[in-house]
């Protein structure tokens, strides 16, 4: 069967169940909407968490930086596994003690202000807004390879099907979809990279093959390296960022998983404290699976593309070669006019621009693996950036509808009115995301990274410190939240957007990217915070006492 019959199906399959679960699992109440009812198996709560956790940016992009930037780009497999970890042992489970729907709910009752809870839902907006953008590139990308669309088109058929089950089903529609798109997605991931494993080194377990000798003799990660020497790459298993940028990029995207607003919702989904606990270790292995298994096609997809294009007849390129040179995410000039592909890292010479978000997509086709391999992969992938887009749309809605119009506004609006009042913001949230995804501000990972950053310095201080401090008042909170996400915001639209006056790499304050400033923004969020704090009065007895009572398992 050709190739577009396998994408039809499998896309309209995946497709299909996830309309029905939304049709199925539709929200009746806001508890249902925001929160799924309250009744979610941890097991469930699992697979939807490493859903809406292991976005377009782990599965599309990952490893297409990995396999680009080599030892640099294990900082994002080593941030966001991090991550992770730090918000299920230290954050989750105190946060469902506190039992709010949501991260400003919590900031806003925490600090008893209604200046700080507008505060949340503006770093809300942002930080969601910023990730989202990623996502609905990573729509684009697949449906303009797969479907053969162009990625307007692409990305407006992604915001419809969003729209369905995030407005229809909310939290609870989206909660048990993500489980489907959970275990599409890791299907997806797994079987192209078990497959490609045995072919090149006759291991089935990818994390065992990359580590493995090839049917030359010779390992995987050496023949790399020497491929990357040819043609004046750096060496792909030592980096080139410096110790500092490498360490603020990685706790930027640690501390920055620890203030995601559309993570930490998930853990509000389950019956009990104890229940939020057993789904951040459900999760952790879910995510383990994929992420321990990024590394490995990253070299594999590498090695291929080096070993198929580089000083071969541009009039000889497979079909694959075709078909992502029309995405022009793929391109080709022929400089000195041999008709061969030179492919260096000299720019002068070099003829080849290979989109680093491709390159998991276009690893089986590269591979030759089987028609239907490549069509699972195309599932998977769109499984990866719609579970993620809707877990934003509703953190998105519900800091409209909940946040700021019920908390603020009209405190005694319906619950019907409130309902709706989400799902029309959901939909506003859908239009603004798809503009993002025809107009995306970069690749998926590094659009998706500097939302980490902003989470970092506007999220987590205030989140830790109103669990971990009686002492921390509103005062200090708002100062730091906005001090942290300012100075985040100022730096990333300066060096990443040109504002400002601009700026290149040589200007970065101390040597630091954009993607790692995250945590300079928010080391000052806590010096701020803390500063403002001691010199302001101390937050009432009653709040002290509720801190108190947020620790006691």
């Amino acid at each position: 069967m050709e190739l577009q019959y396998w994408i039809w199906i499998a896309v309209g399959l995946s497709f299909s169940l996830y309309i029905g679960i939304a049709i199925w699992s539709r929200a009746g109440s806001t508890k249902e909407f925001y929160v799924a009812g309250g009744g979610v198996h941890p097991i469930a709560n699992g697979m939807a968490t490493a859903a809406d956790w292991m976005s377009a940016a782990s599965f599309i992009s990952m490893a297409g930086i990995i396999s680009f930037g080599g030892y640099d780009g294990s900082v994002y497999l080593m941030g966001w596994t991090g991550g992770y970890v730090l918000l299920a042992l230290l954050l989750a489970p105190y946060l469902r003690k506190f039992g709010k729907f949501t991260v400003p709910d919590f900031i806003g009752d925490r600090y008893y202000s209604n200046t700080a809870r507008s505060v949340a839902v503006f770093c809300a907006l942002i930080v969601s807004f910023t990730y989202i953008a990623g996502q609905m590139r990573g729509v684009g990308v697949v449906f303009s390879r797969y479907l053969e669309v162009d990625i307007v088109t692409g990305v407006l058929i992604g915001m419809g099907i969003v729209l369905f089950y995030a407005v229809l089903g909310g939290m609870k529609g989206i909660t048990y979809t993500q489980v489907a798109q959970y275990c599409v997605l890791i299907f997806a991931f797994m079987v192209p990279a078990i497959y490609i494993s045995f072919l090149v080194t006759g291991n089935v377990i990818p994390q065992l093959g990359f580590g493995s000798s090839g049917a030359d003799g010779v390992y995987l990660l050496d023949k790399l390296d020497g491929l990357h020497r040819e043609l004046g790459f750096h060496e792909y298993t030592s980096g080139s960022k410096s110790m500092l940028d490498v360490f603020c990029i990685t706790m930027a995207l640690m501390v920055g998983t620890a203030g995601l607003p559309h993570v930490i919702v998930r853990f509000f989904t389950v019956k009990k404290v104890s229940d939020a606990r057993k789904s951040a270790g459900w999760a952790l292995l879910f995510i383990a699976i994929l992420y321990t298994t990024a590394p490995a096609i990253a070299v594999f997809s590498r090695t291929n593309l080096i070993e198929t294009v580089s000083n071969q007849p541009y009039k000889e390129m497979p079909e694959w070669f075709d078909k992502w040179e029309t995405t022009g995410l793929l391109g080709f000039t022929d400089k000195n006019e041999d008709g061969l592909i030179q492919y260096t890292a000299d720019t002068t010479t070099n003829e080849l621009t290979v989109d680093a978000d491709i390159m998991v997509l276009a690893n089986p086709e590269i591979a030759q693996l089987p028609n239907w391999v490549i069509a699972l992969l195309a599932a998977g992938a769109l499984a990866a950036a719609l579970s993620t887009a809707a877990g934003l749309l509703l953190v998105i809605s519900s800091a409209v509808s909940h946040d700021l119009l019920k908390k603020m506004v009209m405190p005694n609006i319906s619950e019907k009115g409130e309902l709706m009042a989400a799902r029309i913001a959901a939909t506003g949230a859908v239009c603004l995301a798809g503009y993002f995804g025809i107009n995306p501000p970069g690749f998926v990972a590094a659009t998706v990274a500097l939302a980490f950053g902003l989470a970092a310095s506007s999220f987590f201080p205030a989140i830790l410190l109103g669990i971990f401090s009686k002492r921390i008042n509103k005062e200090g909170a708002i100062s730091g939240m906005l001090v942290g996400v300012t100075l985040m915001l100022f730096y990333m639209l300066k060096f990443k957007f040109g504002w400002f006056g601009g700026g290149t790499k040589a200007d970065w304050w101390f040597g630091i990217s954009p993607e790692g400033f995250g945590s300079i923004a928010m080391i000052t969020n806590f010096v701020v915070t803390l500063v403002v704090s001691r010199q302001t009065p101390a937050p009432s007895k009653e709040v002290q006492t509720l801190v108190e009572n947020i620790r006691k398992p």
